[in-house]
């Protein structure tokens, strides 16, 4: 794995990457930076991204807050339900490494926050 020259290195940011590559896999021959997105660049979505945040928010012990799955992933395409609550939800917003760096440092997810840092 390929790590830009700027990016963290201390053990809570160790322990996000193990995650990451636990639960979605991390590209060996792409540079990883703060703002490589979940949904676009490593291509994380439906059931994945779920069991992703579910892993994030025990293993952080994160207070997800204001945060919406719909909002930068799209539903599981097997539910249903979930496809109906999420629709209108169309343009998807890149949910980035530096966001879920800084929800897990702060012990909370703040959507505007979080989304402000790029």
């Amino acid at each position: 794995m390929n790590l830009a020259p700027d990016f963290p290195d201390d053990p809570v940011m160790q322990q996000l990457l193990q995650l990451l590559h636990e639960e979605i896999g991390l590209p060996k021959h792409k540079t990883i930076r703060l703002d490589t997105s979940l949904n676009f660049n490593l291509g994380c979505d439906g059931a994945e991204a779920k069991q992703f945040m579910d892993a994030l928010e025990q293993e952080f012990v994160i207070d997800l807050g204001d945060y919406d799955a719909y909002r930068y992933f799209k539903p599981p395409m097997f539910d249903v339900f979930l496809k109906r609550r999420a629709r209108g939800r169309g343009d998807k917003v890149p949910l980035t490494i530096g966001m879920l760096y800084l929800a897990i440092k702060t012990h909370s997810w703040d959507t505007q926050t979080l989304e402000n840092l790029s």
